[in-house]
């Protein structure tokens, strides 16, 4: 039987048991597609990262003996639609069943199962065998409970999966060591400059240009740092266990306006496009603290656990659970534009500026500056969900649906209501301040909360507090930030309020 299988540009695992069996009758297909590049605005850095990555796994596959087809985004034979490309390879090889691995994207999932529904052949849809969770496993898990807690389904996690155990008991004997991962970085431990590749991808953006796509943000073409191969993902990850594992957790939630990247393993792109899976990552990482107890503290190992095997596959599950009505919620209901300097990084807010301009040279930042910093001002300028949403998922060279919606609408925006967060992640200037060094040299003075000079964090967090007192009134974790709100004089809130309604209606004066 001729079979055609599919393989989207998120399912690059050349460990997938599809490839461990060689047959001369089944093709697999590949496409860059216009398609994929348009649904949102990308990030150059994204576009070229996923075409030279799917590339380079063509290329691996037909070197292993698989028969297969590929469409280039230039190519005059592509037909830039995913049913099309379907359709036309079925009838050029006479294919007599087309299978393809679940997508992890619901849009992806709707039109696969439609495409299939009209077709004249037969049709089979299998795992991508890629996370250490089932789509609905979670859904499973928090039956019959109110609260979906993270830290109860990963507690489950450590136990089934048997990561960082002694037994039935965990390593270090507690759970959860994020009190140990929030230390300010002071420069007291040099940062190793981050692993790259040098890659010259000058062809592939100009195949991006003439294909007419449109991107935004910055790209250097002689030196591509991101991996876009197995063999290069493989690298990463051991480069960050010899150079970064060490003081990871340490500096976890730390920002520092001369360190881009700090401890972080820059290792999710690959992990999201499947070069790497979850279950080897924390495999490979926990081998090398074992083997190197006397340097590494539980500490680090236990804060990049649990971002993988915790955060990452409950926020798949998540998605799962509650798409596709999910992508609608919005219950504070912002309506504001996202301002301009998003796309120009042009802002005297020093934190916000750093922010911002690293993502657009890097299509990278790390988690507390999504949520703290850029998660933090829109939605204390209450910017509209649908807004956030589509600029973290250009962004970003991680950004796939299932991670960034839950993220962005969920944890940062809470535009679910308290599905993910049990409250808003807000914050004035005090905690920018705290986890950072941006405020030392920023234009505004994180101590003010008025007048031409006031951090502007600092009015927009009271007066979100005040704008949304009657949805958070029964929210106990809110309730210390509410009796504070109150306590302040009449006259001083109308202050703050006006500096806020200022700041919002002229976001790129700031």
């Amino acid at each position: 039987m001729k079979k055609l299988r599919l393989i989207l540009g998120d399912q690059l695992d050349l460990q997938h048991s599809w490839l461990q069996e060689y047959d001369e009758n089944t093709i697999y297909v590949m496409a860059e597609m216009r398609q994929e590049t348009d649904y949102v605005k990308h990030h150059i850095q994204k576009v070229v990262a996923f075409f030279l990555s799917m590339r380079n796994f063509y290329t691996t596959i037909k070197d292993l003996g698989h028969q297969a087809v590929y469409f280039q985004i230039t190519d005059g034979t592509n037909p830039q639609d995913l049913e099309k490309i379907i359709a036309l390879c079925i009838e050029k090889y006479k294919i007599e069943k087309f299978e393809y691995q679940f997508p992890d994207e619901n849009r992806l999932d709707e039109q696969l199962k439609k495409i299939c529904s009209k077709l004249k052949i037969a049709s089979e849809a299998f795992d991508s065998e890629h996370f250490y969770t089932k789509r609905h496993e979670l859904s499973e898990f928090f039956e019959g409970k109110k609260l979906l807690l993270m830290e109860n389904f990963y507690r489950n996690m450590r136990k089934k999966h048997h990561v960082l155990m002694d037994g039935s008991t965990p390593l270090g004997n507690q759970w959860n060591f994020d009190a140990n991962n929030r230390k300010k970085y002071k420069g007291e431990v040099p940062v190793p400059s981050e692993k790259n590749f040098h890659t010259n991808v000058s062809e592939v953006v100009a195949q991006i240009k003439e294909a007419g796509i449109t991107t935004f943000g910055n790209i250097d073409t002689n030196n591509f740092s991101w991996p876009t191969s197995r063999q290069q993902s493989l690298e990463v990850l051991d480069y960050f266990c010899k150079n970064l594992l060490k003081h990871f957790g340490d500096y976890e939630d730390a920002m520092h306006t001369e360190e881009k990247f700090l401890f972080h393993s820059r290792l999710s792109f690959a992990m999201n496009s499947k070069m790497l899976s979850p279950k080897e990552v924390i495999e490979t990482v926990i081998a090398f603290y074992h083997a190197n107890e006397t340097e590494i503290s539980i500490s680090q190992v236990e804060g990049f656990v649990r971002q993988i095997l915790g955060w990452r596959e409950y926020i798949r599950g998540i998605y799962w659970k509650e798409m596709p009505n999910y992508a609608q919620l919005n219950v504070l209901k912002n309506t504001n534009k996202l301002p301009d300097f998003f796309w120009t990084g042009n802002t005297k807010m020093n934190c916000m500026s750093h922010a911002i301009n690293q993502s657009l040279d890097e299509a990278y930042a790390h988690h507390i500056q999504r949520l703290m910093i850029i998660g933090n001002f829109t939605l204390l300028t209450q910017i509209h969900p649908d807004e956030v949403d589509a600029w973290y998922l250009g962004v970003y060279i991680d950004a796939i649906e299932w991670v960034e919606m839950p993220n962005t609408r969920g944890m940062s925006q809470y535009a679910d209501g308290g599905i993910i967060a049990t409250k808003p992640y807000v914050s004035s200037g005090s905690y920018i301040n705290k986890m950072s060094n941006n405020c030392a040299k920023c234009h505004y003075n994180v101590k003010e909360k008025f007048g031409d000079k006031a951090c502007p964090f600092n009015s927009l967090y009271w007066n979100f507090l005040d704008e949304k007192k009657e949805f958070f009134k029964g929210n106990q974790r809110m309730s210390m930030m509410l009796n504070l709100l109150n306590k302040i004089n009449p006259e001083e809130l109308y202050k703050i309020k006006t500096k806020a309604n200022a700041i919002i209606e002229n976001m790129d004066s700031y």
